[in-house]
């Protein structure tokens, strides 16, 4: 993209994000919403005048990544552990439950077998961004909040990994599938290494470090987006996701007393980037196949609306969480999520689906995310409420 281009871009992004956020909230409406509006209003499928969607997804994604980043900032690995022990069950089975009602709504819909379980798929998990976006980090109860959804969004975000991965192996030959076992060996020894290289460098290297100049404020922040983005690199070599190589280099320096000074300074970075992030969302929505997949996709993100809450309700029960806990985890977690994009977008390319069951997921999903944010805006203390006894950061 040219300079002045870019400059435009950008312009036109906030200038009209200032625009629909102040129509937000004069009518009570959620500023994520805004977001997406604004995209499908200026993008490529709207009046065209953001229509490089491709770097402003890029530039989302560097928002998410810096997002876990901070979400990993709040979580000391011992409490993580603890918590990932606690719902790991949870995880799988909500998301096998979600994954057969998306296939049994595709196959109601009229789409063949492999649209159906890709379909399926795209329903098994919800979004990190908006159920962390959404949640306050400054008090006790949102605090145990947050650490069960980081679990089971972390938990989500590994099998979303292994789909992705299947997926490439059901596009390939037959005789190129041992590439996926490599892969997957990847995963599951790159892991492990990951978190090892990770602990050592922060216990040897980063906390000398910032001990000896730690009253160089901009050192430390330096220092820590160089970790956050070293180790979301490192993250995609060893094939997982740059989120997940930016929420461990969160959590290896927890433990640091300067990680509250790193976690304030870098949230004027994140909610930049994360307006550029709802935007690319609604600019990648293709308005012209909108008539044909509207009333399936209105069918499937109501049924996940109504039954994602229901289903971590009852299976949050059972590790003894309150039942106003329970439902304001599932309601926080009742949308779907970035993955269920991006499993749509590799899908379409790989020829597994159609342009139908692609859009069928991408606008079910754009729908989740507004109703969902716009219900927990209303009923749940946010950093973005709407009143002020309800806004909470």
């Amino acid at each position: 993209m040219h300079e002045t281009g870019l400059i435009f871009s950008i312009f036109l992004i906030f200038t009209g994000a200032a625009i629909l956020s102040t129509v937000a909230l004069v009518t009570r409406q959620s500023l994520l919403v805004a977001y997406i509006l604004l995209g499908m209003i200026l993008g490529p499928w709207g009046m065209k005048l953001v229509s490089d969607s491709a770097f402003i997804h890029t530039i989302g994604d560097v928002g998410i990544i810096f997002l876990l980043f901070l979400l990993g900032l709040h979580l000391p690995p011992q409490k993580l552990l603890h918590t990932l022990k606690e719902v790991s069950w949870i995880a799988f089975i909500s998301s096998f439950l979600f994954a057969w009602i998306g296939y049994t709504a595709g196959s109601l819909s009229g789409y063949n077998p492999t649209e159906c379980m890709i379909i399926g798929a795209a329903m098994m998990f919800s979004s990190t961004i908006i159920g962390i976006k959404l949640l306050p980090t400054t008090i006790l109860h949102h605090q145990h909040t947050g650490h069960m959804m980081i679990s089971i969004l972390l938990l989500q975000d590994l099998l979303a990994i292994v789909v992705l991965l299947l997926m490439h192996g059901m596009s390939v030959a037959e005789g190129m599938s041992v590439n996926v076992i490599e892969n997957l060996k990847l995963v599951l020894f790159g892991l492990p290494l990951i978190l090892l290289f990770a602990f050592l460098i922060e216990h040897f290297v980063l906390m000398k470090l910032l001990r000896r100049f730690n009253r160089i404020r901009e050192y430390a922040f330096l220092l820590s987006i160089a970790w956050c983005l070293s180790m979301s690199q490192l993250s995609i070599y060893f094939g997982l996701s740059a989120e997940i190589g930016a929420f461990i280099a969160g959590v290896t320096l927890a433990t640091s007393s300067i990680s509250l000074y790193i976690a304030e300074s870098l949230k004027p970075v994140r909610d930049f980037f994360l307006v550029m992030f709802f935007f690319s969302v609604g600019a990648n929505l293709n308005l012209e196949y909108l008539k044909e997949v509207i009333v399936a996709a209105l069918f499937l993100a109501l049924i996940l609306l109504i039954i994602k809450p229901i289903i971590f309700r009852l299976l949050l029960k059972q590790v003894s969480e309150s039942k106003e806990m329970s439902w304001e985890i599932g309601f926080r977690l009742g949308q779907m999520s970035e993955f269920s994009l991006i499993i749509a977008y590799v899908a379409l390319n790989a020829g597994l689906i159609g342009v139908s069951a692609s859009n069928l997921i991408k606008t079910a999903t754009i729908l989740s995310f507004i109703a969902s944010s716009y219900f927990v805006v209303i009923k749940y203390p946010t950093p973005v409420a709407l009143s002020d006894a309800m806004r909470r950061d």
